[in-house]
């Protein structure tokens, strides 16, 4: 049985990051970067596919909690004879990958169990492994494998036994043992050893100091502190990409083929990202990935990827991993998205309404910048009206998706913006015309007026939980009644136990089998729609209900199984973070209006 995906802590330093279990096992790693293959695999299969477990060798009641605003996470363990805590940490360092962990009796005694199971190309390669003296004489054990070299370090080694390396050992109170595990290419001499205790602190207080900077004060707020924090950790430090998620092919139906990797770049994710820090005061953030996008898109327009590796590179091809019998079984695992072949018209719109709001906010805007904004622009004004496969990617066949005609809408009007509000140049009388044509269009063919409510598709009564963004970017107020019918029609239609999906997936609009669980992001969108129309007590009862599922670190995945009362999907998921952010937003808002009637 797979340890239930809530049970994973997330370790990070904003290159990459690692899943750590409530027992001790790093069960997902990927050096050196978000999108590098893993060494450590089994979350994906079992232990013979990678994992470092560091923990009690017996039964243990273990409580756990982020040092601080940070991701340094300390896990006590208490057993009938003692009580020990292990702190976990990825330290921040441009030049080398560190896992840290540190052992320390609290209370009695404790046995521990100690694994360092290595395994790179996602659980397919055994590397060689050696014992060796560093440069200061003191004993490391090495594995190398093509480009990876890594390094484990300790008080104490675990012995080889059978491509594993295990050991036992009692810690009593007041004892303290120090781990690392250190990444380098494989061409490069064994690094030196970290000096521990300064880069825990030095981590608490990075993190720490970061999080202290955001302006919401909500009654959400420790929430919020913590979904800001998951999204910084996901944006690299170094190139500026923000990765969806940190993991790939967890399911979002156990068992079932929707497995898809999460690890790159996406400009829609990355966008509403943006727009989470800027609600919440960080500006310089959105520097850095407007740097990162003018870079990954630079050549002809008409080539816009939806999606990119984390350095900017566009070759991201799908492929299945035969060789990993997948969470609790679901297959196939899946490494690159085939997604990033398809067209999905909503990106460019997510995209300007972002950087419109950074100008908003004081970003400066270089000539370079604003010129790859304009050709965008100019090139979605030659195909907007074509299908495509929407925000959801849909496998099946492309079709005219309202969400997308809106994004659509968003793409022109903020373009217009730049123009009129911050002078720069364009060609703003086409823009207009076909901002307003786009609109007409959705008004017309994008509604059931008989039902009173916008639709998935023109071609279809489905509904879309997308389709509650429409007040959100401007294209209709809240109070607009077509507005008010779709609200009502999306309850009538897609809340499943309190919690609301993306679309029927029995419509078959998807072109997979199965089913999907509630996405957590579509249900804060919900809380957001009722904050914004005025219906603040229905907002916060759905903001504290999707709260509430959060894991004891506050972490949460793409979806939620009400019937399990399960977080299924990658972990985390950019998109359920920013997502709350956003919302808190709205009802700290509405909130100080209600307040001030």
């Amino acid at each position: 049985m797979s340890t239930p995906i809530a049970d994973y802590a997330l370790l990070g330093d904003t290159e990459r990051a690692a899943l750590v279990s409530r027992a001790g096992s790093v069960d997902w790693l990927c050096l050196p970067r978000f999108d590098s293959p893993a060494c450590f695999a089994a979350i994906l299969g079992t232990e013979e596919h990678g994992r470092w477990l560091l923990g009690p060798a017996g039964e243990a009641r273990s409580t756990r909690a982020y040092r601080e605003n940070s991701f340094v996470l300390d896990t006590v363990h208490e057993t009938a004879s003692g009580r020990v805590r292990v702190t976990d940490l990825m330290p921040f360092d441009d030049d080398r990958a560190d896992l840290v962990r540190v052992v320390e009796g609290l209370d009695g005694e404790v046995e521990m169990v100690h694994e360092w199971v290595v395994r790179t190309g996602y659980g397919k390669i055994l590397p060689w492994v050696s014992r060796i003296e560093d440069a200061q004489g003191t004993t490391v054990i090495r594995a190398i494998a093509g480009p990876d070299l890594l390094v484990l370090r300790g008080d104490r080694l675990p012995e080889p036994e059978d491509h594993h390396h295990r050991d036992r050992f009692t810690v009593r109170a007041g004892e303290r043992l120090r781990f690392s595990m250190t990444r380098v290419p494989s061409w490069c001499d064994v690094p030196e050893a970290l000096d521990v205790d300064p880069r825990i602190e030095d981590t608490v207080r990075r993190f720490d100091d970061w999080a202290s900077r955001h302006g919401h004060d909500g009654p959400y707020r420790d929430a919020v502190t913590r979904s800001l924090l998951v999204l910084r950790l996901l944006t690299d430090e170094v190139r500026g990409g923000i990765v969806a998620a940190p993991t790939t092919s967890l399911p979002e139906d156990i068992g079932g083929e929707r497995n898809w990797d999460y690890r790159y770049c996406w400009l829609r994710d990355a966008s509403l990202t943006l727009e989470a820090f800027l609600g919440c005061g960080y500006v310089e953030e959105t520097r850095l990935w407007r740097d990162w996008l003018v870079r990954a898109v630079a050549g002809d327009p008409a080539d816009l990827q939806i999606m990119y590796a984390v350095d900017g590179s566009r070759d991201l091809p799908e492929r299945e991993l035969d060789h990993l019998p997948g969470y609790e079984g679901s297959r196939p695992v899946r490494i690159g998205n085939g997604a990033v072949d398809q067209r999905q018209s909503d990106v460019l719109g997510e995209v300007m309404i972002a950087l419109d709001r950074a100008r908003t906010a004081g970003l400066s805007e270089s000539h370079e910048t604003w010129e790859v904004q304009r050709l965008l622009v100019d090139d979605l004004a030659g195909h907007w009206d074509q299908a495509d496969h929407g925000l959801w990617e849909i496998r099946g066949p492309a079709r005219h998706f309202t969400h997308s005609r809106v994004m659509v809408w968003a793409a022109f009007d903020r373009a217009i913006r730049a123009v009129e509000d911050h002078g720069h140049d364009g060609d703003v009388d086409r823009w207009r015309e076909l901002r307003d044509r786009v609109h007409a269009e959705v008004c017309e063919r994008g509604y059931d007026a008989a039902r009173n409510t916008f639709t998935q598709h023109y071609d279809t009564h489905e509904l879309d939980a997308s389709l509650l963004l429409i007040p959100t970017v401007g294209f209709l107020p809240g109070d607009d009644p077509r507005v008010q019918g779709t609200i009502k029609a999306v309850e009538e239609d897609l809340l499943k136990d309190g919690f609301l999906r993306r679309y029927r997936t029995e419509s078959g609009v998807d072109g997979l089998d199965g089913e999907e669980n509630p996405f957590l992001a579509c249900s804060f969108w919900l809380a957001e729609s009722y904050a914004r129309c005025g219906r603040l007590d229905d907002a916060h009862a759905m903001m504290q209900r999707v709260i509430a599922v959060s894991n004891d670190l506050g972490l949460l995945s793409e979806e939620y199984d009400p019937h399990t009362e399960r977080l299924v999907g990658n972990f985390p998921q950019a998109f359920s973070h920013l997502a709350l952010v956003q919302a808190a937003d709205a009802i700290e808002e509405a909130d100080r209006v209600r307040a001030a009637e």
